[in-house]
């Protein structure tokens, strides 16, 4: 039989198996089951599945072999090896095993040296994966021209295992001289072609998600904070037309949940801004929190405001806010006769999570401005009646012994209430916070008539510096009313300002040390101060608070210096 065989007529043989086995790998590389096979496999459940996979192919490659007078010529090696040289020594060893102990089943004068030679095949491949992985040379196991010389090592040790386990030996021999040619050359190329489909299947899959990365970077840096100045038309216009230029669909529109926001592209002169939605699928997406994929195929596809409409197919894709509630949409367009690229839908999907955390962040940040508005009124709210009351009979008191101090009294009055009352913004500068601070304690020395010193030491160089407004008055206000009010002896109120290591300290003093600290907090003014300098600037600034009983009470207030471009540019110019 063995004389009848032609070495040539079983490696054509072989090689159109291989081929088939090659279609089969290749359709396999189409699902996610071929994912872990793409990297070395080190995590248990990829090795798992490495084992299960190439278990299959070694013994799919004994089912496809020639039989050869009670021997099998075939492509198992191709499974064993790979599984080995993918899943390190153990899964190697598993899937030897398995092929192996399968081929044994099968029966023949080499069933034996054929079980143990498979084993030793995958064992080659793991052993390679042990030495490669410990030299730190992992990239080399995806070498094809290093599998295919792997696999010709270990079908040549296959051949040396026949002709030593199979008996009768003169029979093993003649196998093995009609046998070795066809399958080291079958199993090598095979296993290297191998390789090459899994690097194939790798570097586009690597293609894909560099041009996604690079495609949803673009869109990100050129998008930002688009949709934090507001959920609007404007605004949507212009990030519609951003997602266009990047991602070069047919037409962009976004909506809210009830019309639409904004709309580039082809269609554009019936789709237009402002007017209420209309299509079932915008409907149907926002109802039911899904993408919509309308095909205009498996889903037909119709624009329903003009029949002479070129588009042919929808991607909708819900904007979600906080709850995940759906907030709006953005859809893609592609024309008749153009289908979606899958990059296209699957960007569309993460440009709308964007889109998503943009508008949420717009929303957080306008809560904010809203809380600071409400903190700054609160803090204009504070301003004691005691302290107006006060002031007026004081000035009552002055008017008549020296009017001209009284004039002098009413114009700090009306500063000091002019800057509280008429703050717009919640951040003003270094000076006009001790303006203001100036204008309170001017009102209290007239009050308290000699027995109030105030001591301040602020840089002009500071005094451009910019602060949330209202960081000094409540400090400097408490050191009185629970500091030097308290007071037999003259009071002494320091304020000083440094600046060191990017740092503002503001340090307000005074010398009663009557300071003790409550469970509930430290005032309201004092904690709004510190709570509004820790949401601004971080934990790491605020106010702090040190005491000496009976001597003195030191309230420090620190913050990040923020150098005003403004301020610089109005140097060089």
């Amino acid at each position: 039989m063995f004389s009848e065989i032609n070495h040539f007529a079983l490696l054509g043989t072989l090689l159109q198996q291989m081929c088939v086995y090659l279609v089969i790998a290749y359709l396999l590389s189409k699902t996610p089951l071929f994912a872990p096979l793409m990297q070395v496999t080190v995590r248990l459940p990829h090795k798992v599945v490495c084992y299960l996979v190439f278990s299959a192919f070694c013994i799919m490659g004994t089912y496809f072999g020639f039989q050869v007078e009670g021997a099998i010529a075939n492509t198992r090696a191709i499974g064993a090896v790979l599984g080995g040289i993918l899943g390190g020594p153990w899964v190697g060893l598993a899937v030897g095993l398995t092929g192996g102990l399968h081929r044994y089943s099968l029966g023949g004068f080499t069933a034996e040296a054929c079980a143990v030679s498979t084993t030793a095949e995958g064992l080659i491949g793991g052993l390679l994966h042990l030495y490669l992985m410990r030299r730190q040379r992992a990239d080399l196991l995806l070498n094809p021209a290093l599998v295919l010389g792997t696999t010709l090592f270990a079908e040549a040790v296959q051949m040396i295992i026949l002709l030593v386990m199979a008996k009768p030996f003169s029979q093993a021999v003649l196998l093995v001289e009609h046998i070795a040619f066809p399958m080291l050359t079958t199993n090598s190329i095979g296993a290297a072609l191998f390789m090459r489909l899994i690097l194939d299947r790798k570097e586009t899959l690597e293609k894909y998600s560099i041009a996604f990365s690079a495609k949803a970077l673009r869109i990100a840096e050129r998008s930002v904070g688009v949709l934090m100045q507001g959920f609007n038309e404007a605004n949507c216009t212009r990030m519609a037309n951003i997602i266009r230029e990047e991602t070069g669909v047919g037409a962009v529109a976004i909506t809210d949940c009830e019309k639409l926001l904004g709309f580039v592209g082809i269609g554009a002169d019936h789709h237009l801004p402002g007017t209420p939605i209309s299509s079932p699928h915008t409907f149907y997406a926002i109802q039911n929190n899904e993408v919509v994929y309308a095909d205009g195929g498996t889903i037909p596809y119709r624009c329903s405001i003009s029949k002479d409409c070129k588009l042919g197919s929808t991607l909708v894709i819900p904007l979600r806010g906080e709850g995940n509630r759906v907030i709006g949409t953005i859809k893609l367009y592609e024309p008749k006769r153009r289908l979606f690229s899958n990059l296209n839908r699957t960007l569309g999907e993460g440009i709308a999570r964007l889109l998503s955390n943009q508008i949420l962040a717009g929303k957080i940040e306008e809560q904010k401005q809203l809380l600071a508005q409400s903190e700054i009124k609160l803090l204009q709210a504070q301003i004691n009646p005691h302290f107006l009351f006060n002031a007026l009979n004081t000035l009552a008191a002055v008017i008549r012994r020296d009017p001209e101090e009284a004039r002098k009294l009413v114009q700090y009055l009306s500063t000091f209430f002019r800057k509280s009352l008429k703050r717009a913004n919640n951040e003003v500068t270094l000076k006009d916070e001790i303006e203001h601070v100036d204008a309170y304690l001017h009102i209290e020395l007239v009050r308290f008539a000699g027995r109030l010193d105030v001591e301040m030491a602020v840089p002009d160089e500071l005094l451009h510096l910019r602060l949330p407004a209202f960081t000094l008055q409540p400090i400097v206000e408490n050191a009185i009313k629970y500091g030097i009010s308290q007071l037999i002896e003259p009071g002494q109120i320091k304020i000083r300002a440094q600046r060191q290591d990017g740092v503002l300290t503001l340090m307000i003093e005074d010398n009663a040390g009557l300071y003790n600290p409550q469970p509930g907090g430290d005032g309201l003014g004092m904690n709004l101060v510190d709570r509004r300098i820790k949401i601004r600037y971080g934990t790491a600034y605020g106010v702090e608070v040190n005491c000496k009983p009976e001597s003195w009470t030191r309230v420090y207030i620190r913050l990040p210096i923020e150098e005003e471009i403004a301020h610089a540019h109005s140097v060089d110019y």
